[in-house]
């Protein structure tokens, strides 16, 4: 049986009502008082997961019922559960936005409680209105307590509150102040990642207090703990017999990686070695295999492009056959070079023969499903992959002699093939198609 762990999704009413600073709050309020906090993040989000990493000390996991698919994610859930006194995910956008993927599509699959944050700024009887909006959208996915955001007095506070009280059924458990001095860098892709430490340890320590003094947690653990956490067994790992030593690019250039990726190589026998490509200046020893995920390339395309004892390693890998994965960053990474928002070209690998440029708006954003055309590093043509897509870059026009493997979603051909390596601008989670794990293993061992 799973133990009863309490355990919440904090929704918003929407992108913009502080749902990452009462998160965070809430996780480093409940670590002050000596619990381990098991953090994870509805979506496929890799910012936010970090900066929950930095205040719990634990790694956040990502849930995801469209992109993991409905068996991967309870189990990812309740596999990581163990050990901890309490499990707070943090939601995307709104509560019902993103359909399957979204915050109350996530609490009513597993069963649990849903927190909301209301932005209260300028409205006192309205807060009510939209409580029960959220309240009786969608049954199995009510809202059991809220959080008031950017209360600016005593009497805002009971003009809201009696509103809600008397016409609502979710309870009042706190609220933030509107002169709460608290807030995360950001940039063209979201907030400061958790490797750049954008919140000191003294700005964390200011919020546990002031969601301590203004939420009621005691309440809310007992809100948690009604509910009951869906059962599931936990799959056994399948290891390889073979042993197979994977590097893994891991700094401030390439960390969007989901945790749930390392573990299902980890289960299936594969030993994880990290590296840095700006600083370290030879591949790691004895290796099968290269994975080179996303990140911010463009930020350090000086840095990445001056360690050129790095770049002649890749390069003698891959001409040697060696095998690579790159997404995103790490594919930006392997094309002739990254040209900045100043036009200034910063040449890098070269093992695609464009260059990848900055643009100054979004280029492209959202889920995908690919299905592979040839044989590839994930297995045999016919393989669906799921993961998803966020990039202020564009590659030159590849050249048609370059194979593409992925057939996508959208439309497109992506997936590009050069020997032995497969790079494109996917995020993939391995979780809707575990198999590809086992996959990329052998295909590292050949």
């Amino acid at each position: 049986m799973t133990p009863q762990i309490p355990a919440c999704v904090i929704s918003g009413t929407s992108s913009g009502s502080g749902k990452t600073t009462v998160t965070l709050g809430l996780m480093a309020a409940f670590k002050e008082r000596g619990l381990r906090v098991q953090p994870y993040k509805c979506g496929p989000d890799f910012i936010d997961p970090g900066l929950h990493q930095l205040v719990t000390g634990v790694h956040s996991r990502n849930l995801d019922l469209w992109m993991c698919g409905k068996e991967h994610t309870e189990q990812c859930f309740l596999t990581n559960l163990h050990n901890s006194d309490i499990a707070i995910i943090e939601g995307v956008m709104g509560m019902f936005d993103g359909g399957e993927s979204s915050s109350g599509s996530l609490s009513k699959t597993l069963g649990i409680a849903n927190i909301l944050v209301l932005d209260v700024r300028s409205m006192a009887d309205s807060a009510a209105a939209i409580v029960k909006g959220f309240e009786t959208y969608s049954p199995g996915a009510r809202v059991t307590g809220v959080i008031l955001n950017n209360i600016a007095s005593e009497r805002h506070l009971q003009l809201v509150s009696d509103a809600i009280t008397k016409n609502c059924t979710a309870e009042i458990l706190g609220y933030l102040p509107r002169n709460l001095n608290f807030s995360i860098p950001s940039r063209h892709l979201g907030l400061l990642t958790g490797e750049e430490a954008p919140i000191s340890t003294e700005h964390i320590a200011l919020l546990a207090r002031t969601i301590e003094e203004h939420i009621d947690l005691d309440r809310l653990v007992q809100l948690c703990s009604s509910f009951t956490a869906v059962n599931s067994e936990a799959t056994n790992p399948v290891k390889n017999l073979l042993p197979c030593r994977i590097a893994v690019a891991r700094d401030k250039a390439f960390c969007f990686y989901y945790e749930d990726n390392f573990d299902l190589l980890r289960n299936r026998g594969a030993e994880l070695v990290f590296f840095s490509p700006l600083t370290d200046t030879t591949l790691p020893e004895n290796i099968d295999g290269i994975y080179l995920g996303g990140g911010y390339p463009e930020l350090y395309a000086k840095d990445l492009s001056a360690n050129s004892s790095m770049l002649s390693e890749l390069r003698r890998w891959i001409e040697g056959n060696g095998a690579v994965y790159a997404e995103c960053g790490g594919f930006m990474y392997l094309t002739q070079g990254i040209i900045d928002h100043d036009g200034q070209r910063h040449n890098l690998v070269g093992a695609f023969p464009v260059f990848s440029a900055m643009q100054t708006k979004r280029a492209s954003l959202g889920y995908r499903e690919v299905k592979t055309v040839d044989r590839s590093c994930f297995g045999p043509a016919g393989t669906i992959l799921r993961g998803h897509e966020f990039h202020y870059s564009n590659i030159e026009e590849m050249d048609f002699s370059i194979p593409r493997l992925y057939q996508v979603n959208n439309g497109t051909r992506e997936g590009y093939r050069h020997r032995r390596v497969l790079g494109g601008y996917l995020h993939l989670h391995f979780g809707y198609s575990p198999e590809v794990a086992t996959a990329f293993i052998n295909y590292c061992q050949e």
